[in-house]
């Protein structure tokens, strides 16, 4: 008998007794509508992020990871406002309903969610092309909300784990590269580093479309400009030993600086407060590393160690409408 959206919704996503069950909700799935309970003194704060299958990833990726990137891209976003994961809602829509694709996608989803006690209170099921959409929900003490506005000049430039590994994954995605190829398809939201940069960083966003165009975002509302040191750009093990066999050695700068989908955090830091910053993330999760420095001069430039500076191709980073001339 083929499943229903209900028998769906049963079967692999209504878990009340779970690691993640809140007390703080009052009523989840089952209902019209969740019921939640913000505390007293915090702010709420909301994201959503929608994944389609060949533009967000490729068609042959396991249903797990796409499970754990559509909450994991979500928490993310909540990572760079300081905020701690609450719960969360899902869309699914499916081409057609298979139990062990679903069993796949629901298992390595909760995994992520039970890690930070985030749990899912809601959601619809409908059939049509795959896509998966995430509504989080996370709270910050009242006002501290982290932001992307705030930089000033002379304050330092940082990003957490290493950069580009995605993005060579996805230009060597008919090679062998399992390390690379986790970091695409099972990315890790820096929460616990955006929970410790509440009070001390000036200016926060997760890379999501490429490090010059999300620190972009950082500056231009006030106008400023950014000198990047890139031979100091965060690069995995796996990205080294990778880049430089690929087509073109470019993509040894290119792709740290361009590529997006490694859900690392960019965050500005008074220079006052640097050390206080590097111990607070030294033994989180992905540290971080000083890639930079906030400027008055408008624009991005790249500096080597021997002090040349380069503007590297495609700064833009990634647009889903760029070639759109309806």
């Amino acid at each position: 008998m083929a499943l229903s959206e209900f028998d769906i919704i049963r079967r692999f996503f209504d878990r009340p007794q779970v690691a993640a069950g809140r007390s703080d909700v009052l009523l989840g799935i089952g209902d019209d509508a969740a019921v939640v309970t913000v505390p007293d003194d915090h702010d709420l704060v909301l994201c959503m992020d929608t994944l389609v299958a060949g533009v967000h990833f490729p068609e042959d990726t396991s249903p797990g990871s796409i499970g754990h990137k559509a909450l994991a891209v979500n928490l993310s976003d909540l990572a760079a406002m300081g905020a701690e994961p609450a719960w969360f809602t899902l869309s699914v829509t499916l081409p057609h309903a298979d139990e062990d694709w679903l069993a796949a996608f629901a298992q390595d989803m909760f995994r992520l969610a039970d890690h930070y006690r985030v749990q899912l209170v809601g959601g619809d099921v409908t059939r049509g092309p795959l896509s998966v959409t995430v509504q989080a929900h996370g709270l910050v003490p009242r006002g501290g909300a982290l932001r992307r506005a705030g930089a000033a000049v002379g304050d330092h430039i940082y990003v957490t784990g290493t950069l580009g590994d995605a993005g060579l994954a996805l230009r060597l995605v008919s090679q062998p590269a399992p390390a690379l190829r986790q970091r695409l398809d099972y990315p890790s939201p820096r929460v616990e580093s955006g929970l410790a940069l509440r009070g001390l960083a000036s200016a926060v966003i997760d890379i999501s479309d490429g490090l010059l165009a999300d620190l972009g975002h950082l500056l231009e509302d006030r106008g400023l400009g950014a000198m990047l040191e890139a031979d100091d750009l965060p690069r995995s093990a796996g990205f080294r030993a990778l880049a430089g066999t690929t087509e073109s050695k470019k993509l040894y700068y290119e792709l740290p600086l361009t590529a997006g989908d490694d859900y690392e955090l960019c965050f500005t830091i008074p220079s006052s407060r640097c050390g206080e910053a590097e111990a607070a993330l030294a033994d989180l999760p992905g540290g971080c590393t000083c890639v930079g420095v906030i400027e008055s001069e408008p624009g991005i430039r790249c500096r080597h160690r021997d002090d040349s500076t380069w503007q590297p191709d495609g700064g833009q980073g990634y647009q889903h409408f760029r070639n759109d001339n309806g």
